[in-house]
């Protein structure tokens, strides 16, 4: 051992060091034995005190599980955390984590907050917390859904994830309502998936400006991984024939999109849909006017429209599958909705079949009120006074204003003695009437704009667009998204959409 002076002493953890004056050891051993008979008072060896901390660790580790047994906690997982050197501290702990509003089946479901410090982690986070705005009633429920934030750093690793949010656009006032509905972006990586996820989005033609209403809209977005989750669903859709400018315009609106399930949600909706009878080349249509049919239950709702309009109107499957093209949102109507405007225009004398006939030319026409309708059926009766007839061919007519535009226009054509079809005043624009009502002619008649998502918008009677023309892509996708958020914003003001 002399020659060896690095050599540990198999118990003791440092160099082994060879005594000097083993008489000297031997007398003080000596002494210490005869210096009294209470080990209390003894003088202390040099391992006394390490063998003595383990032994009170041990005692009190069992003291506070035991504890920890009588409020009815399972201690099974603290086997391998620090606890505190006494039950008072872990009696404050428990007691604190209750004032906040958890209770003994909360503690049981995640037991590593009792390894938290009340002052050193528990207030400073849920100080933090507050002021971020997280009302001080819901501090409570938070910890419950996300108790490993108690383990996290303000400075080190809150602070930066707000300071993240508030860069993507994310209001102030809205931070608190963001981690409330998603408290697991407090534990992501900034140069993570949420940076990765953003950037992709961006990169697909989302603007920037917009990424903060979509966290505030959908957080959940920020946790999915591009690879595996996103860029899969975006390029099936893409495929679909849904340009990206309209997606992206859609993600903006409707960032909830991103979590529907591609394979078990998504692909079988569009297969279910194609099932039905609407044809592959509508389904971006069908999507880009109600991208919430994605993941519905939709073989279910389908099944059971279908059946209602057979039942009531007896409209056939071909029949159906049109309805839907035109107006997909009916998927998710209740059929009590559905029945007062077909009532309505069976209670004024109209026959089934020419009431099935008009919803299948016009299906906004369920989504009308009836009050409205009454209105415009009455102003047709008594002024227009025309056969109702022209309203089976027609039955745009009661999506349109009574007091804008059915009118005022009907006045004008009443002023120059000009008698025409519903269609041909009503369904163009103030500027197109206007010139068709000063022209020196009556044009015939056509059909109002159409638009296949696959290719260019067709004006029947007019060929301002046509193949000829050099036309950049980007011009092309403008047009679409143009004609799409018109035809969107025709749906949702109750106006016409066939």
């Amino acid at each position: 051992m002399i020659k060896n002076p690095s050599l540990f002493h198999p118990w003791l953890q440092y160099p082994y060091v060879p005594i000097q004056n083993p008489f000297r050891v031997l007398a003080a051993c000596r002494y210490s034995t005869q210096s009294t008979k209470f080990p209390e008072y003894q003088m202390p060896s040099v391992t006394w005190g390490v063998v003595q901390g383990r032994k009170e660790k041990l005692v009190n580790r069992v003291k506070i599980c035991d504890y920890l047994k009588t409020l009815g906690i399972i201690p099974d997982e603290l086997e391998n955390l620090e606890l505190p050197s006494t039950v008072e501290v872990m009696s404050e702990r428990v007691q604190f984590l209750q004032k906040l509003g958890l209770t003994i089946d909360d503690i049981n479901e995640y037991p590593l907050m009792l390894g938290c410090s009340v002052r050193k982690n528990m207030v400073p986070v849920l100080g933090y917390l507050e002021k971020i705005g997280i009302p001080k009633p819901k501090l409570g429920e938070f910890v419950k859904n996300y108790p490993q934030v108690l383990h996290t750093s303000v400075v080190v690793e809150l602070a930066p994830v707000i300071k993240f949010l508030r860069g993507l656009d994310v209001e102030k006032q809205d931070i608190g309502y963001v981690l409330q509905k998603y408290p697991e972006l407090l534990g992501f990586k900034l140069e993570g998936t949420m940076s990765t996820s953003v950037a992709y989005l961006v990169s697909i033609g989302v603007s920037p400006r917009d990424i903060g209403p979509m966290v505030t809209q959908y957080p959940y977005f920020l946790g999915m991984r591009v690879g595996t989750v996103i860029k899969p669903l975006v390029d099936y859709l893409v495929s679909l024939g849904l340009p990206k400018k309209i997606l992206s315009r859609m993600l903006e609106k409707r960032a909830y999109i991103l979590g529907y399930d591609l394979d078990e949600t998504v692909k079988p909706n569009v297969d279910c849909l194609i099932s039905f009878g609407i044809r592959k080349e509508a389904i971006a249509s069908v999507i880009a006017q109600y991208p919430q049919i994605l993941g519905l239950p939709l073989k279910a709702k389908l099944s059971s429209q279908q059946y209602f309009f057979n039942l009531k109107l007896k409209i056939d499957p071909d029949g159906f599958a049109q309805i839907i093209e035109k107006m997909p949102q009916i998927t998710s109507l209740n059929q009590h909705v559905l029945m007062k405007p077909i009532e309505f225009l069976l209670g004024r004398g109209l026959p089934l079949e020419d009431v099935g006939k008009m919803l299948m030319k016009c299906p906004q026409m369920v989504a009308l009120r009836i009050e409205l309708m009454k209105k415009s059926y009455y102003y047709f009766k008594t002024e227009i006074g025309r056969p109702v007839k022209e309203l089976v061919e027609f039955p745009e007519y009661f999506t349109y204003s009574l007091e804008s535009r059915i009118k005022p226009r009907y006045t004008k054509l009443q002023s120059k003695g000009i008698r025409c079809s519903l269609n041909w005043f009503l369904n163009c624009s103030d500027k197109r009437f206007e010139e068709r009502l000063h022209g020196d002619y009556i044009e015939s008649e056509s059909l109002g704009p159409t638009f296949c998502m696959g290719g260019k918008l067709e004006l029947p009677g007019n060929e301002v667009v046509s193949d000829e023309e050099d036309e950049s892509d980007d011009e092309v996708l403008y047009r679409r998204t143009t004609w799409i958020l018109w035809h969107l914003r025709r749906v949702k003001d109750g106006r016409k959409l066939c």
